[in-house]
């Protein structure tokens, strides 16, 4: 399976969907390919700026690090101050997760930023179940 722009689209959209379902503040969504290209991006309306950013950065720290997001919050400081260093652009923080195919490949990482991370971590898990069980 490839990460097409359609399913990189679909993903975006089907996070605000869950977004708007559950009344959360607006968000950003990125799409990331295996290789940190973008894929897809949507901010909605009365979103805060730079959430798209943000919203990059924490799909970028995934897939720069192997790990989701929610894995490297947990890693102290110093190792995070080191990595964001060489890595640039990252935000550790919940939100940032991988989409795989159906062997456990890495396909490319989500972002999502405008709520609590933990909301935004659920907005991106739902939003890849949601766009690759319709397509």
């Amino acid at each position: 399976m490839q990460l097409t722009t359609e399913t990189a689209l679909a993903i975006c959209q089907a996070g605000l969907a869950h977004a708007r379902a559950h009344g959360f503040k607006p968000v950003a969504i990125t799409v990331l390919d295996a290789r940190a290209a973008v894929r897809a991006v949507l901010a909605e309306d009365g979103c805060s700026i730079r959430r798209a950013e943000i919203a990059m950065a924490k799909a970028n720290a995934a897939l720069a690090t192997g790990e989701t997001t929610r894995s490297l919050s947990a890693k102290p400081p110093h190792f995070l101050a080191g990595i964001a260093h060489i890595v640039g652009g990252m935000v550790p923080t919940p939100g940032g997760v991988f989409i795989l195919d159906e062997q456990g490949a890495i396909l490319g990482a989500v972002g999502v930023s405008g709520e609590a991370s933990d909301i935004d971590e659920e907005i991106a898990l739902a939003a890849i179940s949601a766009a690759l069980t319709q397509g």
